[in-house]
């Protein structure tokens, strides 16, 4: 062999120990945010790549949520998984249940070194995904809450104050009345995610039980229970509202017709996910303001709390340990105050940490947009209690499918709300029997 050649392959050798050397870790993070919200999302893996040269995460849109946790169960049966998986929060009991394909948060965090102290986050968000010994299970990324959003722009023109949105149901139904009397818009109010917002957050709100065993918290043999004279009431309110144009009804799931009603100045009022913040400020063409969600005033203990929406990032087993010190370092960094902060700030989310919150709070964020901190005003109003810390029942994906349509069935006036109601209770019951047998 002759030097030069030696040379040549001493250098060829050379870079290609270099390059192994600055090979990044990469990981798959399967996300369910599509439009203004997966821009940001994928803002932040990006952000995240540039912070550090040894690991990357690439983010890929995977559908709603229901696509998404579905295709991520047959990715993990094929084999074919990603390491992070982006699951809503009604999904959490199917992911409970699924022990052996998840990696919980607190011990991948412990097993890799990184700080992760579960005090740090608000204990509305934790709570909903610990286990019974308060480990976190899985990531608390994207927690939110319905709110009310109200066109500040209708109110004034109809002679009322736009600083103070309705506080009760009555105060919906009368100023609703004086909006479409001054015809400035022609309907009061319209809402999305009936099932969220008019019964799982109706429920916590009002301090009553959407089912036994602390809302599924406390075992599998849970039943469903919420066909009470309170929610009955309500839906058959809505109805009634409905009839007198007071309310406009949407559809189920998201709510195909109410966000555009909303941006159409048709209806003032719109309940949805305080995270619908972003969509919403894209869309209005007008000054929007922020309420808490309206009570009943004759409901003692009402208004309780609201419950958390959203989802948070369930890592699944099956990869390389390095591949989990990646995901380990990408939970840390989201979990600094300043990403936080500026997720919360940008999305309408809530600020999962208390550092986030007091760090927006200290950058004069909510001094700047009133309003916006009534998501968190909301969530910790009071401290949870056995109705209103959260849900965690089995097969609730396709139990809030059934609701919806027992509420569509209300609001076509084919069904009272006890009977929707009732109806409803024992579908979900059977489907809650079916997820018990099968886990255990």
């Amino acid at each position: 062999m002759t030097h030069r050649a030696s040379l040549l392959g001493a250098s060829a050798a050379l870079a290609i120990s270099a390059t192994a050397a600055h090979a990044q870790t990469e990981v798959e993070w399967w996300h369910a945010m599509g439009d203004e919200l997966g821009e940001i999302l994928e803002e932040l893996a990006t952000d995240f790549n540039a912070s550090q040269d040894e690991f990357q995460v690439n983010a890929s849109y995977r559908g709603d949520y229901t696509e998404t946790m579905t295709g991520a169960i047959a990715a993990f049966r094929a084999g074919e998984h990603p390491h992070i998986v982006q699951v809503f929060e009604v999904g959490t009991g199917t992911m409970m249940a699924a022990e052996q394909a998840v990696y919980p948060t607190y011990q991948l965090m412990e097993d890799h070194g990184e700080a992760f102290d579960r005090d740090e986050f608000l204990a509305g968000v934790v709570s909903y995904y610990a286990d019974p010994d308060g480990n976190l299970l899985s990531y608390p990324f994207n927690s939110s809450t319905p709110i009310m959003y109200y066109n500040r722009d209708v109110f004034e023109a109809a002679g009322l104050d736009p600083d103070t949105p309705p506080a009760t149901w009555e105060e919906v139904v009368e100023m609703s009345g004086e909006i479409m009397e001054s015809e400035s818009a022609s309907c009061g109010f319209t809402t999305s995610w009936p099932s969220w917002v008019q019964l799982e957050n109706f429920t916590a709100w009002h301090d009553i039980p959407l089912g036994t065993q602390a809302n599924g918290f406390e075992g599998f043999d849970t039943e469903l229970n919420f066909n009470d004279d309170l929610v009955a009431r309500h839906w058959d309110n809505l109805f009634d509202w409905q009839e007198a144009g007071i309310f406009n009804w949407g559809g189920p799931g998201a709510g195909t017709d109410a966000a555009p009603m909303f941006y159409a100045e048709d209806c003032a009022m719109f309940f949805g996910s305080s995270a619908a913040r972003a969509g919403v400020i894209a869309n209005a063409d007008f000054e929007v303001g922020y309420g808490m969600l309206p009570h009943y005033d004759d409901v003692e203990g009402a208004p309780q709390n609201s419950i958390i929406g959203g989802a948070t990032l369930w890592t699944l087993r099956g990869h390389e340990d390095a591949e989990y010190e990646a995901v380990a370092a990408f939970f840390s960094y989201l979990s600094e105050p300043e990403v936080q902060a500026e997720w919360h700030q940008r999305t309408g989310y809530l600020p999962i940490t208390q550092a986030a919150w007091d760090l927006t709070e200290e950058q004069g964020f909510y001094d700047e947009n009133p309003g916006t901190d009534i998501s968190i005003e909301q969530m910790t109003l009071n401290e949870p209690t056995e109705n209103s810390r959260g849900l965690r029942f089995g097969n609730f994906v396709q139990i809030r499918d059934i609701v919806s349509e027992e509420m569509e069935a209300v609001m076509s006036g084919d069904k009272s709300g006890m009977e929707a109601a009732t109806d409803a209770v024992d579908r979900g019951n059977v489907l809650l029997r079916d997820f018990e047998a099968a886990n255990m």
